[in-house]
């Protein structure tokens, strides 16, 4: 098979720049409009579960289960989404990575302590109503995402937050540390959506229109599932975009501009944006002009 010409390997570049020119969504309104659709989310669970699943409680009945998908959604998806996205502000990638670095963590304690919130409120609903607990595949994705989550934060917060991780170590678990904060997501979403459908399979029925019937609670619930999954999907689709990657610096403190602060990008041979580098004055120069 013959070897493109030149033409053609220029004309390929040139669509290949148009076509990353025209998906070159801005940070910000991308952010703002995952902002709202994670607040959706979690308005929806909870007036999934006051006006279809009759409200909240702590007495161990059905309303003390209904803090479990609140809590989860709110938790697991939404503020992890949010603690994830954290290093893709443009803010952050001038000045010191420490203030971020405590907000990154902080975001995803919150999200973790409303997670083992709401296990506790299914177990205890479980436990009060004499339910099994563990058995379904539910369960099983679900408690394992909070298990991995959790060695995910400790691993973090000792190699990223301590002062005495070495630096080696930092560089070593950096890649992994990535990977697994998107799987988790991933996770969590599977979670929540097989969650979401099992209790549809659960309630709908015996005295109430049967799931296949597609009753209004069944299309309210499914397209909560579809908004998690859209919000999932998104906020994995920004950490993977090399545009919106804090650029690395040989020093624990990064000193590149983004773009929304003033400084430059160009595009390399493949149209990918980079950041320009702060050019350090030398004060002998300044003198000479």
């Amino acid at each position: 098979m013959a070897a493109p010409s030149e033409e053609e390997g220029a004309v390929g570049r040139r669509y290949h720049q148009r076509s990353t020119a025209m998906l070159d969504v801005p940070f910000l309104p991308f952010c703002a409009f995952l902002g709202t659709l994670g607040l959706l989310c979690v308005a929806m669970v909870g007036s999934w579960c006051q006006h279809w699943r009759g409200g909240f409680s702590l007495d161990g009945s059905s309303r003390t289960f209904n803090w479990h998908p609140v809590l989860m959604v709110t938790g697991l998806v939404v503020l992890y989404g949010a603690a994830a996205l954290v290093y893709r502000i443009p803010y952050t990638w001038s000045g010191p990575k420490l203030p971020w670095k405590v907000l990154h963590g902080s975001l995803a304690l919150g999200a973790f302590i409303l997670t083992v919130l709401g296990l506790s409120a299914v177990f205890y609903f479980h436990n009060s109503q004499g339910t099994p607990n563990m058995y379904s595949l539910h369960s099983w994705i679900g408690l394992g995402t909070v298990l991995l989550f959790s060695c995910q934060w400790a691993a973090g917060f000792g190699a990223f937050l301590l002062p005495w991780a070495p630096t080696w170590l930092r560089v070593l678990y950096k890649p992994i540390h990535v990977f697994f904060g998107s799987t988790i997501l991933l996770l969590s979403v599977a979670s929540c959506v097989s969650g979401i459908n099992e209790k549809l399979f659960f309630s709908l029925k015996n005295g109430t229109m049967q799931y296949k019937l597609l009753p209004a609670e069944a299309v309210f619930a499914n397209t909560l599932g579809l908004l998690i999954l859209i919000f999932g999907v998104l906020v994995v689709a920004a950490l993977a975009r090399p545009s919106w990657k804090r650029p690395d610096s040989d020093s624990p403190d990064s000193r590149q501009l983004p773009p929304a602060l003033g400084a430059g990008r160009h595009r390399d041979c493949a149209g990918n944006a980079e950041p320009a580098r702060l050019q350090t004055a030398n004060p002998a120069a300044k003198n000479r002009n």
